[in-house]
């Protein structure tokens, strides 16, 4: 499974929504959704600033990242972007690999 932090943020709809809805019942959704697709969400957190909630999931591939992203975004009152997450050991396994790169201009 694939590890991702998303960032969601309402629009007005979706704070009115929220407020109806209560906070609970919207990490519910959350999870459901998730779990619909074969993954399951680590952490639900709301915040204040540009995102109002961050929520940590695994899903079984990018197509189900991409189906719950598609999902969120058409509902229309929230917007969502996502980071992949990587542990200490998938660092490591990356820092072996040895890429064929030739930067801009040299």
């Amino acid at each position: 499974m694939a590890k991702y932090m998303v960032r969601a943020s309402y629009n007005a709809e979706g704070t009115k929504g929220l407020i109806k809805d209560g906070g609970v019942a919207r990490r519910e959704a959350a999870e459901a959704l998730i779990k619909s697709l074969g993954g399951t969400m680590e952490c639900f957190y709301y915040a204040l600033g540009d995102d109002d909630a961050y929520v940590i999931i695994d899903v079984p591939d990018t197509a189900s990242l991409v189906a719950a992203s598609l999902a969120i975004g058409a509902s229309g009152v929230v917007t969502a972007s996502s980071t992949p997450l990587f542990t200490a050991e998938e660092m490591d396994e990356a820092t072996k690999k040895s890429p064929a790169y030739k930067p801009p201009g040299s």
